[in-house]
């Protein structure tokens, strides 16, 4: 290779966006391929990855493993949940742990997962750390999926100020040779498949060099039976605990029961106001006053459908307004969140004013009708 056509890319070689961002959008675009609901992080790092990864629906739980405690501590409070959460609960489940160990060490937490990514990691081990790490990766944890990203040392060569390794830290730097060949004997050894992809683009005439990250994508060719996981199971885990956050969500009736509450009375007030507002202007013309009966047809454009059922018409008496608990039903985001009308009158029982036969939410105007 020419000394200065070399020199010349040292200068301007810089990626858009940044190849850190680039390695965590080639997991998120993964994660939103193969939907896993259980995911790891090993090498975790200050989170940012898991960070990303929260917000994506597939994901019920997410795990991180660092040796370092208090990298993570620095930012693990970007996984705990915001005040929006509480007050919008998702419809799935997700819980965020974090642990404090090493990726050569064995522990039955890190058990179940669908994806464990290894994102700049292998680098930093120890000899004996890496001779553990395959067997604690494949062969006990197991997962379906596993991506590991690593430098391309050929690479290095495009990088200003490299001079050995990209970081003091790094024990090793492989090629693409020496990766593609660990790869293939770890997946032969543990029954899984690789692709080799990254991420990272060399400059135009540059190409032989590869990826500035090479990553490998294995996947696991066989399903893994309980009784192998069991039987290599410890009895004791190794790992601590530093951080778990469990998210609000519909899933927990509690939340649930909040968010129906919230949907019934908000539909109510809804069909309320509409049914308030045919009234009144039914009271301002003196013909038509007598006349005045509330079509459902007017509500069936706000419903989208046509409801023919009487017992679902709201209406007036006295000084109450009665909104069938059938006609709330219909609303989509209430039949969404119950699922049952059954379901919907266990929920709101004791918690909403209904009439007394229990199949109407209630609503006193007598005040209303006073400022009228």
């Amino acid at each position: 290779m020419d000394k200065n056509f070399k020199e010349e890319f040292r200068q301007i070689i810089k990626f858009e966006p940044p190849l850190y961002k680039q390695r965590y959008q080639f997991v998120k675009d993964l994660v939103e391929k193969y939907k896993p609901k259980k995911v790891a992080d090993l090498g975790c790092a200050d989170c940012s990855l898991l960070w990303m990864l929260k917000f994506c629906s597939c994901i019920e739980v997410l795990a991180g493993l660092d040796i370092c405690a208090n990298v993570m501590k620095e930012k693990m409070h970007t996984l705990s949940p915001l005040p929006v959460d509480y007050l919008q609960p998702s419809e799935r489940s997700l819980t965020v742990t974090l642990h404090h160990g090493s990726v050569a060490h064995k522990d039955p937490c890190m058990l179940g997962f669908d994806l464990v990514t290894c994102i700049e990691l292998i680098e930093h081990l120890e000899e004996s750390e890496l001779k553990k790490f395959p067997e604690v990766v494949f062969g006990f944890m197991a997962p379906s999926i596993v991506v590991i990203s690593t430098p391309n040392s050929e690479f290095n060569c495009l990088l200003p100020r490299v001079m050995l390794y990209r970081h003091p830290d790094h024990k090793f730097e492989w090629s693409q040779a020496e990766f593609q060949s660990w790869a293939l004997e770890t997946a032969r050894c543990y029954d899984y498949s690789v692709e080799f992809t990254g991420v990272g683009h060399p400059p135009t005439g540059m190409e032989k060099v590869g990826f500035c990250t090479q990553i490998g994508v294995f996947f696991r060719k066989y399903p893994q039976s309980a009784e192998s996981v069991q039987s290599e199971k410890p009895m004791e885990a190794v790992y601590k605990t530093v951080f778990k956050a469990v998210y609000p969500s519909l899933k927990d009736e509690k939340y649930l029961q909040n968010a129906v509450i919230s949907e019934v009375i908000f539909t109510a007030q809804i069909i309320k106001h509409r049914l308030m507002s045919k009234r009144q202007e039914y009271s301002d013309d003196p013909e038509r006053k007598s006349k005045f009966q509330l079509s459902m047809d007017y509500f069936s454009d706000y419903l989208g459908k046509v409801v023919v059922e009487k017992n679902m018409e709201p209406f007036v008496s006295g000084n109450e307004v009665y909104i069938p608990l059938r006609t709330i039903f219909s609303f989509p985001k209430v039949n969404r969140l119950c699922g049952t009308f059954e379901k919907l009158c266990k929920l709101i029982a004791g918690k909403v004013t209904l009439s007394s036969d229990g199949s109407a939410v209630m609503f006193n105007i007598e005040h209303e009708n006073e400022e009228n």
